[in-house]
């Protein structure tokens, strides 16, 4: 979510939009609500917001009624929000003076209540401010009557004091009741939470925790005894700054006696860090480094750009706990408390992307390990002409000079980019370091519409249609394409948006279709031409839906509609077998087009296609003195022993968001890259897949699961949270697949690649620092100096 709201001047009843930063907009205001979007841009209309709006100001036909928050809420009587609503596209933020008034002037609907949310400032270091939307639910109970639960919500301001305080008027416990608050896990592990000024964000209580209140005895014992919470103490303690004594707890479960067949909690939402987390897990050079401790010998706490060491150190913990074959599954409630510290939108229980948090937790060990104590200076130089084999191993010792760990060890690889002037044609080369590969995919240039279809006819009641319409298109394709479907002329059609029983808007054939958002209602009218009735025979619409599974032993299968629907005219009076025959018929004229699909190579190259720089982004030419729309070009120049690639299936626009759910092939085994790389001097280029993060379901939402091959038997296993089941190589190509890893072979364990490589790298390690004389000022600032040398 953005740090900017609108804020509503009291004086002309207009709307400026105001961006604040981290500070400002925590001093500025504490509190938010939400609004409709759709109600909003009713409003917007009836003020003359907008320039071409301004003929409707005043008109009653636009007039926006009572604020109406109907669309964001699951049912009015509970007043729950839906899941995954997204600032600016679902909702308007407005802070308390702005509400105010437009309830003063336009009232709130029946039964509404106010949707207000706090500010709340997240991260010790990375300070971030967000409108915390969606509240942390919590489950309270009475120590002697734990089947009697109560769901509350709290904001993650708010403190164990507060709720205690609502806990004592639920359960009717009076103010001079001596009590104790305990944060109950599992089955029947227990936390005191005896810090009442300490946040529910401080506490790193999560939704779904169940709390539990207790009274003291009227003869001074405890009704649990005195130390009976049957806390286990174990690696994952929380340092003091949090003023908690917080733990994750292990639930034995099976004993596993296979390391890394842990599964991982999910604390609501965190099956995206789950996924992430076992693909590392499955890295094997990376879980050995840190389950042997020689991670401690490189610790780097002094680090402007780290993180004081404390994420590397929670993740070993982590996976140390993973991999020592006592568990089934682990709570990760530590390491996402840590991560959230650090990088604070991660902190929340809303659904994120499993490659995002990859990159941060990349980059934050990187840091967290760098063996580079202090980083010197380095000034970037471009090509001039000399010879690639140069400059490509000049840019790779400067990295190697700022950034020397086991991440770029095992993740690192260098890219050649080229770029030409349009103009003078200057051509710039240069090689940067990259610790994944982003690959697109191809586009679709089409979007699917739910349109609904009015006949003049009032006995014909509206039929909905799915309707594939040209992205980029406009409200003539719209009427076409449901021409085609419908049998209704074009020409005969009128488009418009219904909202709140009106007409919210009109369409002119000449809009652009990027104007209709997923949540409209959009209805087509039949407006003119006439219609012979037709009494013995009767128009109906069919859909071809398929059911798909996913993995046997996954808890998650859909449905979809694919094809296009069709219209077929049957007698009123036919039978069923007789109509069951005729459909047969019809779809075995239907023939499937062939599943859409690109080999992993295909994206490869398309991803080291030359492209014209976009009017957004352009190059700044040193001959020219002005930013141009150059041609650039990348290529592989060499690549890490373990190659991440990330396949970009999630594409954004202003109105639409968009998953691309085309079926990569990409290989198990043997993925040769050495077709790709243009240095002739690279060495092995085979791969093998070692695992994989899958993304089930679309924008905003869906489940992330992971298939990791355990390194100790060289089998696949499938992880979906607490779950681990064994995995065939059949199931893990699919439409689900988002990020991929793969281990070059000749790194694999047991051929001893990295211990040697790690010596020799450290003792070259030692001699750069004692031999590179740091610029003062630049270590002084190191923060600000990081682009001296360009990392991914």
């Amino acid at each position: 979510m953005t740090v900017c709201v609108t804020l509503l001047c009291a004086i002309g009843c207009r709307v400026s939009p105001t961006k604040y930063t981290v500070n400002s907009l925590y001093n500025v205001f504490r509190e938010a609500y939400l609004v409709d979007s759709r109600w909003f841009k009713q409003w917007k209309k009836y003020v003359g917001f907008d320039s071409w709006d301004k003929y409707q100001m005043g008109d009653q036909n636009v007039y926006p009624g009572p604020v109406d928050n109907s669309g964001l809420l699951i049912d009015s009587d509970s007043q729950s929000l839906k899941e995954h609503l997204i600032d600016e596209l679902d909702y308007i933020l407005v802070p308390t003076e702005g509400w105010n008034k437009l309830v003063s002037w336009y009232g709130l609907l029946e039964s509404h209540e106010p949707i207000a949310r706090k500010v709340v400032e997240q991260g010790m270091f990375v300070k971030h401010c967000k409108v915390e939307v969606y509240l942390t639910e919590l489950k309270l109970c009475e120590n002697g009557n734990m089947n009697n639960v109560v769901t509350r919500r709290f904001s993650k301001a708010d403190t164990i004091d507060s709720i205690e305080k609502e806990m004592r008027k639920l359960f009717t416990i009076p103010s001079e009741k001596e009590i104790r608050l305990w944060n109950k896990y599992m089955s029947n592990t227990f936390e005191p939470l005896n810090k009442p000024d300490s946040t529910i964000q401080d506490a790193g209580l999560y939704q779904g925790q169940v709390l539990v209140i207790e009274q003291k005895n009227e003869d001074g014992t405890w009704p649990r005894g005195p130390s009976t919470n049957n806390v286990k103490n174990s690696n994952y303690c929380i340092p003091s700054y949090s003023g908690y004594n917080n733990y994750d707890y292990l639930e034995p479960g099976r004993h596993s006696e296979q390391p890394g067949l842990c599964g991982l909690s999910n604390l609501g939402n965190t099956c995206f860090m789950n996924s992430a987390v076992q693909c590392l897990s499955n890295t094997s050079p990376l879980t050995e480094y840190f389950v042997s401790d020689e991670y401690m010998d490189e610790l780097n706490n002094d680090n402007p750009l780290g993180m004081r060491g404390e994420i590397a150190n929670a993740y070993a913990d982590l996976i140390k706990q993973m991999w020592s074959g006592k568990y089934s599954y682990v709570t990760p409630r530590a390491f996402k408390t840590q991560v959230g510290r650090f990088a604070p939108q991660f902190s929340g229980y809303q659904q994120q992307d499993s490659q995002e948090l990859l990159a941060f937790l990349l980059d934050g060990l990187h840091e967290d390990l760098n063996r580079i104590r202090k980083k010197p200076y380095i000034q970037l130089k471009d090509a001039e002409g000399r010879p690639d084999e140069v400059v490509a191993k000049e840019a790779w010792e400067n990295h190697r000079k700022r950034n020397d760990s086991i991440i770029v060890d095992i993740f690192h690889g260098l890219f050649k980019s080229t770029l030409v002037c349009p103009e003078c044609s200057k051509v710039s080369v240069t090689f940067d370091p990259f610790c994944y590969l982003t690959l697109p995919l191809p586009l679709r240039k089409e979007r699917t519409l739910e349109v609904f279809l009015v006949r003049m006819d009032p006995l014909t009641k509206p039929m909905q249609y799915k309707v594939v319409v040209p992205k980029i298109g406009i409200i003539s394709d719209l009427c076409a394409a449901l021409s085609t479907l419908s049998g209704l002329p074009a020409d005969k059609m009128v488009v418009t948006d219904i909202y709140n029983h009106r007409f919210h808007r009109i369409f002119s054939m000449d809009e652009n279709l990027s104007s209709i958002m997923e949540r409209d209602d959009i209805f087509i009218f039949e407006v003119s031409g006439s219609r012979t009735d037709d009494t013995d025979n009767v128009v109906i619409p069919v859909y071809l839906r398929e059911k798909y599974r996913q993995p046997s032993y996954s808890h998650h299968s859909s449905s979809c509609l694919f094809g296009q629907p069709f219209m077929i005219s049957v007698p009123r009076n036919i039978t069923e077998e007789k109509l069951y025959n005729l459909l047969l018929m019809k779809i075995m004229e239907y023939r499937p087009q062939k599943k859409m699909f690109v080999k992993l190579k295909d994206s490869i190259e398309l991803f080291t296609t030359k492209e014209k720089l976009g009017a957004e982004d352009p190059w700044y030419c040193p001959n020219c003195k002005q930013h141009q729309q150059a041609t650039k070009k990348l290529d592989l120049w060499s690549l890490p022993p373990v190659l991440v690639v990330h396949l970009k299936r999630f594409s954004y626009s202003r109105y639409w968001r968009d998953k691309l759910d085309t079926l990569v092939d990409f290989p198990i085994s043997a993925l040769d890259m050495s077709e790709f790389l243009i240095n002739p001097n690279a060495g092995p280029c085979e791969y093998n897949l070692i695992a994989v993060s899958n993304h089930y379901g679309g924008m905003g939402g869906g489940h992330y699961t992971a298939f990791a091959k355990n390194k100790d038997d060289d089998k696949w296993y499938y992880f979906d949270d607490t779950s681990v089941s064994p995995a065939t190589e059949d199931q893990i190509v699919s439409k689900a697949a988002y990020v991929l890893f793969y281990q070059r072979q000749d790194t694999v364990s047991g051929t001893g690649y990295f211990a040697h490589d790690r010596i020799v790298k450290k003792e070259a390690s030692a001699a750069v620092g004692a031999r590179v004389e740091s610029d003062e000022d630049c270590n002084e600032n190191d923060v600000e100096n990081e682009n001296c040398m360009h990392t991914n």
